[in-house]
Formats: structure tokens, C-alpha cells, sequence
């Protein structure tokens, strides 16, 4: 990565690029429409950021934090649909989301930040290079629909 990219937080009227990531993503249409994205980005404590290259966005991750009663009542993160263009890949653009979703959450005073990735999906190592441990708990989840398949070509 030669220079530093531009990583923001996404509003409203960034809905058709952030389409373009999360069809990446998902490969399956079941992607929400332009109201529900309103909705996400105006949820209390829900932020989408993204690094973009031009005009294009190149990697996204959405970053929830989250109220909490323990740890002294510090808040947690949870980072979600975390996604970067294939051509972009391994040129430091979902690090760059990453560091910013991180850096907000640490400046929200998070006690933790926690992600899930699937097994499948070849991403653990990147999460790893960037701190994230999957010693320490066990993550368990309860679906109401099939996983989506992973994103490998």
C-alpha cells in the first residue's frame, strides 16, 4: 500500500456503492434495499465504514456497538459484513476499514471487539494478522436461515 487510503463512515446516499460491496459479499441477492440501509445507518451505535479508491468503494465492515452492564457498564463491538473487492485484495484496503472500526470502537471506550468469519470463508488469518484471537471464547450461533457459501475462487 503506497499511500494511506481514505477510510469514512458511509450515509445514506452512499447506498449504491455499498450495494455493489455487499452483492459481493452475499453473491446471493438477498441483499436489503436502500430503506434498510437507512434504517442501519441510523441505528444508535451502528456505523458502516468503508475505503474507496476514486469514486468506487473498495472494502466495507459495519461496526455495532453496543450497551452493556458488566465491565463497568463499558460498551462491547461487534464487527459485521466485513468485505473487500477481489481486485483490491491484499493491497491493505480492508485493513485500512478494519484499523478505523477498531479505532472507533476503542474510542467508544469497547472493552472488547468481537467478529465471527466462517470456516470456509480463508479469512481467519487476515483477522489474526490484525490481532483477533479465537483462543479465548467460543463462538456459537442459532440461524433462522441457511449460511450463505463461501466467497472462494
Amino acid at each position: 500500500m503506497a499511500a494511506k487510503l481514505a477510510v469514512r463512515a458511509l450515509g445514506p446516499d452512499d447506498f449504491d456503492a455499498a450495494l455493489v460491496l455487499y452483492e459481493t459479499l452475499t453473491r446471493d441477492g438477498s441483499v436489503a434495499g436502500k430503506e434498510r440501509f437507512r434504517q442501519l445507518l441510523d441505528h444508535p451505535g451502528s456505523t458502516v465504514f468503508a475505503s474507496e479508491a476514486g469514486q468506487a468503494l473498495t472494502a466495507m465492515a459495519t461496526l455495532h456497538i453496543l450497551p452493556n452492564m458488566t465491565q463497568n457498564g463499558r460498551p462491547y463491538a461487534l464487527i459485521e459484513n466485513v468485505i473487500s473487492l477481489e481486485h483490491v485484495r491484499n493491497q491493505g484496503h480492508a485493513r485500512a476499514v478494519m484499523q478505523a472500526v477498531v479505532d472507533a470502537a476503542w474510542g467508544a471506550d469497547c472493552y472488547k471487539v468481537m467478529l465471527l468469519t466462517g470456516q470456509d470463508t480463508g479469512a481467519r488469518s487476515f483477522y489474526e494478522k490484525l490481532g483477533f484471537r479465537a483462543d479465548q471464547k467460543f463462538g456459537m450461533q442459532l440461524r433462522r436461515v441457511p449460511p450463505r457459501k463461501p466467497n472462494r475462487t
